[in-house]
């Protein structure tokens, strides 16, 4: 077939404007820095990318927390003791608008239990942007008591029920997220500090170094890690107030949560020490300090990410557990373990089933990080 036939000149002009696109898109990943190609990576990872919006989304509102909801974490109404879950609408009839029913609570003689009764006839609009329930202080700065919605004047907004003192669910679920979220990120940075310092010492310098570390790693693992974390927590004193016994908390699940990562780092450095860069750093003076922390741990990059989003939620896992059994987090602090404390009684479940929506928030918090850290750590591989 001769280069003048259109059917041979069409698919060669293809085929060269394909391989031109791979090579020009080549020579861009080349010459485009690092956390670009990283933030690429990541980017395909739809689960991981849904995860970290949805997260960011959370920790950004936590000091909105008091906006956000519409009532107090303390506030009781002891008229609506265990009222379900209000019904929200925004269609009724010929009114359109976000509104809800008006309910009555009453006690059952024949069952023994606290029912409602809601009025569907009469749609009650919800306020929305607008003053009302207890004042608090906006980001520490200013008192208001501007809220993103309110009940309606003469009228109860209970949009996940009550508990049995008649406190908002919903409303305790928000407060509490700053408590349950908050101790992940503190016990982490403990847990990373120690594990990160320890192991890189035992993996770099080796030698009687080594071997105090790895003793003191196998003695804290071969500790049940339960009922230590119950002994800690059990210790604090009754009189301390919720702020000093969150700290607590946190650093007793860092301090319990770094051999792990100890030996991961310890078994990466070691290998890490023979290669021929860091025997050239060595060699050309530079202090051990700057090689772990400037060629050696960017290395190992990737399963540090991947440990830090598994370590957050095994954290807030713990301080829930802690809280449930009631040796952690204290009234009037309210945490999503806390919470979970007053469903402890199965009859209570059965009969009041919106108790347990603490769990919703618990078991998504702890599958969004789960999803982010694995985009995290493909992104970070430089083999993926």
């Amino acid at each position: 077939m001769s280069s003048t036939d259109p059917d041979h000149h069409f698919v060669a002009q293809d085929d060269y404007d394909e391989n031109a696109d791979i090579q020009m898109l080549d020579r861009a990943d080349l010459d485009a820095p690092t956390w670009l190609l990283i933030w690429r990576r990541f980017l395909r990872h739809k689960l991981g990318v849904a995860s970290g919006i949805y997260l960011l989304v959370i920790y950004l509102a936590l000091p909105f927390i008091d906006f956000l909801t519409p009532y107090h974490y303390t506030t009781r109404d002891i008229e609506h003791i265990y009222a379900p879950p209000q019904p929200v609408r925004f269609v009724h009839e010929n009114y359109v608008g976000l509104h809800t029913y008006p309910t009555e609570e009453f006690f059952d003689l024949e069952t023994f239990q606290v029912k409602s009764k809601v009025d569907w006839t009469t749609p009650v609009p919800i306020p929305i942007l607008s003053n009302c329930g207890k004042s608090y202080h906006l980001l520490g700065l200013f008192e208001t008591n501007f809220r993103l919605i309110c009940p309606p004047e003469g009228y109860t907004l209970y949009l996940l029920g009550t508990d049995r003192l008649g406190r908002d669910v919903h409303s305790r679920i928000m407060h509490g997220a700053q408590l349950s979220l908050t101790v992940g990120l503190i016990g982490v940075t403990v847990s990373f500090a120690i594990g990160l310092f320890l192991g890189g010492a035992a993996g770099y310098f080796g030698g009687w170094i080594d071997s105090m570390v790895m003793r003191a790693i196998e003695i804290i693992r071969s500790m049940p890690e339960l009922p230590i974390w119950l002994a800690l927590s059990a210790a604090i004193p009754a009189n301390w107030g919720p702020v000093a016994v969150f700290f607590v908390i946190s650093i007793i699940l860092g301090l319990l949560d770094w051999p792990g990562l100890a030996r991961a780092v310890r078994s990466k450095f070691l290998s890490l020490r023979e290669e021929d860069y860091v025997k050239a750093a060595e060699l050309m003076g530079a202090r051990p300090r700057r090689i772990i922390t400037a060629h050696m741990m960017p290395n190992f990059m990737s399963h540090l990410v991947a440990s830090a989003t598994l370590s957050i939620p095994a954290m807030i896992l713990g301080e829930t557990a802690l809280s449930f059994l009631g040796l952690g987090l204290r009234p009037p602090a309210v945490s999503w373990g806390l919470m979970l404390n007053d469903a402890l009684d199965l009859t209570v479940v059965e009969i009041y089933p919106w108790l347990l929506m603490p769990l919703v928030p618990v078991i998504m918090v702890v599958l969004a990080f789960s999803f982010l850290g694995d985009g995290l750590r493909d992104a970070l591989d430089p083999y993926s």
